[in-house]
């Protein structure tokens, strides 16, 4: 039996008020679908084992306030940076490593959710 510490995401369900948009978006950066797409209400991405799910919902967005972020680990930041770059999309920041031991950069979703993509740095 465990202690119930919490060992990972399952999902996060982002709200956005245009599916084809935010749909076009997961999957420029190679998000796969899984269920829904540009015309469903709510779709859903797998993740590693998890998954980011999209709930169309009138008039949402996060672009007025803060919300918090949604960070990602991936297996190569700047290959996911350069995708990124490539899909014609702006970030917040360039890939810097972090004095916690993190590399990673920050970007907002169509609908101003704030996703960072990071990565442990491994010692050398």
């Amino acid at each position: 039996m465990g202690d119930g510490r919490v060992e990972s995401i399952s999902a996060v369900t982002l709200v956005t008020a245009d599916m084809a948009r935010a749909a076009s978006f997961y999957d420029a950066l190679g998000f796969h679908l899984l269920y829904g797409g540009p015309t469903a209400p709510f779709s859903s991405f797998r993740v590693g084992s998890g998954f980011v799910n999209l709930q169309l919902v009138e008039g949402a967005g996060a672009q007025d306030g803060e919300w918090g972020r949604v960070i990602l680990w991936v297996d190569d930041v700047d290959a996911m940076y350069h995708r990124v770059i490539d899909a014609g999309f702006s970030t917040l920041s360039v890939p810097v490593d972090a004095p916690w031991g993190e590399r990673f950069f920050h970007l907002r979703d169509p609908d101003g959710h704030e996703l960072s993509f990071a990565r442990p740095i491994v010692a050398g």
